[in-house]
């Protein structure tokens, strides 16, 4: 229930793809998916996370590439052409 709230409030199902060096290969980079519900457009728990990460893990951070959805949107309407009925 606390994930309905958190939609009605404008929380967005928030995809984070991380790349990050790899502590014994830095040379190579490795992949990390985040998920979580987040507010846009600063985006506090993601930050967060990221943060997070820089200051207790040792892979370094390359890049962040962010995609974002509302879960909760207006109901399209569409008018029906016909209606049939079976008794």
């Amino acid at each position: 229930m606390a994930s309905l709230g958190l939609q009605l409030r404008d929380y967005r199902l928030t995809t984070a793809e991380i790349l990050y060096h790899m502590p014994d290969h830095p040379h190579l980079l490795q992949s990390y998916l985040w998920q979580e519900l987040d507010l846009a457009p600063g985006y506090p728990v993601l930050r967060r996370f990221l943060d997070f990460w820089q200051a207790n893990l040792d892979g370094k951070l390359h890049s962040v590439k962010l995609a974002t959805n509302r879960l909760i949107t207006p109901v399209e309407a569409r008018a029906v052409a016909a209606e049939f009925r079976w008794n």
